[in-house]
């Protein structure tokens, strides 16, 4: 786990909330602020790693610092409550998953999982994650249904959906759980596994860094990717699904998306109120 002391919000930041409304009531902002940064700030847990997608930032090769679109995200409610945010990083989910349940961090922005849902309650999708895999360079594998055979291995971030997916679905191809997606790169680099599922915009960043790797064009499967707190903090819940439907509305999301090099990611459409 890496923290960043509370941040200062940027210019970006300022331009991605232009046209935000405000929220809510000056009640219900008081008790989502308690809820929200009950140590006077917004800690957030940003998922760090060597590919970046919509839940996940990348460092800056200078600073050192998270980019991306969690980043900006957390910036964006920070800026709405009136609260500095603080940065907790994390480059593995089994760490950011333990930290939600001792109460160490205040929102984040993951794909879905029941699993998850065990610590942590979700707010609405501001995304879709396609799931697909990346196989290494001279690779034989063309599809999903070459994926699930014997001596096929097969690996994936341990607690990740892709983790969960695969456990529940190969009968045949061996499984393997790397602790962070900085070892996927390697053991696929290195032509250690046959094959490695994640998030489609994360394995098209892996490949760029690994030429000759290719990614699938067919999905294991399509995700929600929400914000989500802490369980039981039922004023903190409301106040993320309200910013983040307004964020969808108003723009902030697709900037967002814009930012970090997504110009051809689908926003999420309005929830069902």
């Amino acid at each position: 786990m890496f923290i960043f002391r509370p941040v200062l919000l940027s210019l970006v930041t300022t331009v991605l909330l232009a046209g935000c409304a405000p929220l809510r009531s000056d009640e219900s902002s008081a008790a989502a602020r308690g809820q929200l940064a009950p140590t006077g700030k917004i800690r957030a847990a940003i998922s760090v790693g060597p590919a970046g997608s919509q839940f996940r930032a990348k460092l800056d090769r200078d600073t050192n610092r998270p980019q991306g679109v969690p980043v900006d995200l957390a910036n964006a409610l920070g800026e709405r409550l009136g609260a500095p945010v603080e940065l907790v990083m994390y480059d593995n989910y089994v760490d950011l998953l333990e930290a939600a349940r001792l109460g160490t961090w205040d929102v984040t922005f993951l794909p879905f999982s029941e699993e998850r849902a065990k610590v942590m309650d979700y707010g609405p999708a501001y995304y879709f994650l396609e799931v697909t895999y990346i196989v290494p360079a001279g690779s034989r594998i063309r599809n999903q249904s070459d994926i699930d055979r014997p001596g096929v291995r097969v690996t994936a971030v341990e607690k990740s959906i892709s983790a969960a997916k695969l456990q529940k679905s190969l009968k045949n191809a061996t499984f393997i759980q790397a602790k962070k997606l900085s070892e996927i790169r390697e053991q696929v680099g290195a032509g250690k596994v046959d094959a490695a599922a994640a998030g489609r915009e994360t394995l098209v960043d892996l490949a760029t860094q690994l030429p000759g790797t290719r990614v699938l064009e067919d999905n294991l499967d399509a995700l929600p990717v929400s914000v989500a707190v802490p369980r039981n903090r039922p004023a903190a819940l409301a106040y993320v699904t309200d910013f983040i439907e307004t964020a969808k509305a108003t723009g902030v999301v697709r900037r967002a998306f814009d930012n970090a090099g997504f110009k051809n990611a689908a926003v999420a459409s309005a929830a069902s109120r």
